[in-house]
């Protein structure tokens, strides 16, 4: 299969939003990029039209952004680019580009950050998952290093989760 693999740098122009899509968590978001274009008749630089991207992160990569980065932040994203079509309440046929990234992290050149590995440990992580999916979607939570964390509901209407405090 040939994907189209683009890579991406911009800022995070919304809320980053979680939700799950079946039991598999994702989060969305929409990246702002503003090519600039420097012209020697007048010395200057000007920006061009500002390009919007949706950008979905998938399980483990979407929870790290979701833990990592909030609008407003400096990114650069690789991914697979798709083009969605539909039509709007307008009855316009409107195209929005969308990544599934493979990779997301801050834009260094914009700053700095503090980059903490999270475990990867099979026998750890499929324990954590066994006792997940028997707690249940509106059961508390388990971490990857065993702590109870908290309770994750999910509007079945809308796929959005709400967290509440473990009790």
């Amino acid at each position: 299969m040939y994907d189209t693999i683009v890579t991406i740098q911009g800022w995070i122009g919304t809320d980053v939003e979680e939700r799950l899509a079946g039991t598999a968590p994702v989060v969305s978001f929409r990246v702002a990029s503003t090519p600039r274009r420097f012209h020697k008749d007048s010395n200057q630089w000007h920006d061009l039209e500002t390009n919007w991207f949706t950008v979905n992160a998938w399980r483990a990569l979407g929870i790290n952004v979701a833990k990592s980065l909030q609008k407003g932040d400096p990114v650069v994203v690789i991914g697979k680019q798709t083009t969605n079509s539909y039509t709007d309440s307008n009855g316009r046929g409107v195209q929005s580009v969308v990544i599934e990234a493979l990779a997301v992290g801050p834009d260094l050149n914009r700053g700095t950050c503090e980059f903490t590995k999270t475990s990867r440990n099979a026998d750890t992580n499929e324990s954590v998952r066994t006792m997940n999916a028997d707690f249940g979607v509106d059961g508390p939570q388990v971490s990857s290093d065993g702590e109870l964390i908290e309770d994750m509901v999910v509007n079945t209407e809308t796929g959005e989760i709400r967290e509440e405090s473990a009790a």
